[in-house]
């Protein structure tokens, strides 16, 4: 980890009041950080000091020795909310390849380590304070309730699913009990092939406990028109959303956004992505909601505009279709802003953000999507394409 150049008095005041992850035992080149920073363990390191206190997510992957082909193993984090002065200690578990955190429920164990801290103080790596900024930027709405809410139940976020055959079937009869096809036989064909694979499923208590997003956007008995409505202006669904998990508080909801982000984009989980997607076109989609929730639509603006400040320009473009859903979203949502009743102030700032993003990111917010569609070009006569 390479040293941070700060004032001596800062320093020392950081190293006072600051929080101390002491983490034993990481075997050198493991790749390990902590919120937007991450470094190649060497054979000095102890830990990470002076974090300001507050949520935090720490992160690591597992690396094979390079006389092995030093491959990275899938980056595995969690969220911690670390309290000033506050010592979390930490041994790594060779055989799980994961950081065991038991210790830290051992007073007399913690007290210990406390004690020699000045005497550790060397092996521990400074806080990287130079991102500082844009960490509570990506995480100023996430609270450490939210938090500890969405994150498995094994306390782990892993960049790739853990997952078990849905039946245990060992043996040739357990299958044919469950009208599957034998696997003692060859197989014919492909599809054969891909029937015969184990059906899988998430183990238990790794899963992201997102909220679960309504598939129903229309009210029960709605009217044909009623369901047009609701699938044009998905405020009902937004509504049940925020009834079910956020009833005492809406604001949470952007909690979740960044939270789905970071985990996506600091913990490589490529189901928060899937997560952050359905959320921010929910979001987006919801007009009547913007009339009567204007300060979750301001705090919207803001939490997206720290977010795609940390993303490159072309992210986005599905490359198969070669459309970017970003820019359809927002599309929406700015025609939404713009409307009749809604807040001068909140129209105002999306006007802002538009032209924001115009600029940064070359995206036309207005052209009709229809024109985006491929076009058939007749060739003059006599010219051919080999």
């Amino acid at each position: 980890m390479a040293g941070v150049d700060m004032d001596p008095e800062v320093a020392q005041g950081l190293f006072e009041e600051g929080a101390t992850l002491v983490l034993l035992g990481v075997p050198e080149e493991t790749e390990l950080g902590i919120d937007y920073k991450s470094w190649q363990v060497g054979p000095r390191f102890r830990g990470i000091k002076m974090i300001p206190p507050g949520l935090h997510f720490l992160h690591y992957s597992a690396t094979n020795p390079k006389s092995m082909g030093g491959e990275i193993g899938p980056r595995m984090g969690l969220f911690l909310h670390l309290k000033p002065r506050e010592l979390i200690l930490a041994n790594w578990d060779r055989q799980e390849e994961d950081l065991d955190f038991s210790a830290t429920q051992n007073p007399e164990e913690v007290e210990r380590v406390k004690a020699g801290l000045r005497e550790l103080d060397p092996f521990l790596g400074p806080y990287p304070y130079d991102t500082l900024r844009k960490w509570v930027s990506l995480t100023d709405r996430l609270t450490q309730e939210v938090a500890e809410a969405l994150q498995p139940l094994n306390g782990r976020v892993c960049a790739f699913c853990d997952v078990v055959p849905e039946l245990q079937l060992t043996h040739t009869q357990d299958r044919a009990e469950q009208n599957l096809p034998r696997n003692d036989t060859a197989c014919q064909n492909m599809k054969e092939g891909l029937e015969r694979l184990p059906r899988m499923k998430q183990r238990e208590g790794t899963e992201l406990r997102f909220s679960d997003i309504p598939q129903q956007t229309y009210p029960p008995g709605a009217t044909p028109a009623q369901i047009t409505q609701c699938s044009m202006d998905l405020s009902y669904a937004l509504r049940r959303l925020l009834e079910q998990q956020y009833h005492q508080q809406p604001l949470n909801v952007l909690g979740e956004l960044q939270f789905a982000f970071v985990c996506f984009l600091v913990g490589n989980a490529y189901d928060a992505f899937e997560h952050w997607k359905k959320l921010l076109a929910l979001l987006c989609r919801s007009e009547e909601a913007m009339r009567t929730h204007k300060e979750l639509f301001l705090g919207l603006i803001s939490v997206l505009y720290h977010q795609l400040g940390e993303i490159p320009p072309d992210f986005f473009v599905d490359i198969v279709s070669q459309s970017n859903f970003l820019t359809s979203t927002l599309q929406d949502f700015f025609q939404f802003a713009s409307g009749p009743g809604m807040d001068s102030t909140l129209r105002k700032r999306a006007e802002k953000f538009k032209a924001h993003l115009t600029k940064k990111f070359r995206w036309d917010f207005e052209a009709d999507l229809e024109d985006c569609a491929p076009v058939v070009v007749e060739l003059p006569e006599g010219v051919t394409l080999d």
